[in-house]
């Protein structure tokens, strides 16, 4: 069983920034694709971005060019660093971890609320 657990959202005003991070346990944490979805109220949680085994990054266009993904195998942890943030960014943000197509795991989440 993998567990995944994200940090770092809160309170922001827009035009801030934020660091969200994403643990997951396993000693395979570098055959993980992790992928960053987020969920407005009242709307279908959608993806973010994702972050290959080979560190290849892909946004969706609502975030490219104001975040950035990356991860560091050595901790088991990828970053999502948002930047230029809008009121349309608030949400509830989620980590997810696809081992190889064969399993998956959800993290419960981590709030970001954009808002002066």
């Amino acid at each position: 069983q993998v567990q995944v657990v994200e940090s770092g959202g809160g309170l922001v005003q827009p035009g801030g920034s934020l660091r969200l991070s994403c643990t997951a346990s396993g000693n395979l944490f570098r055959l993980y694709t992790i992928e960053w979805y987020r969920q407005a109220p009242g709307k279908q949680r959608e993806p973010v971005a994702n972050i290959s085994i080979g560190a290849f990054a892909n946004y969706a266009d609502s975030v490219r060019g104001r975040f950035t993904i990356s991860r560091d195998n050595s901790k088991n942890i990828v970053y999502l660093q948002m930047n230029s943030l809008k009121s349309t960014d608030t949400a509830v943000y989620y980590c997810h971890a696809d081992v190889l197509g064969a399993k998956d795991y959800w993290g419960k989440g981590t709030l970001v609320t954009v808002s002066s």
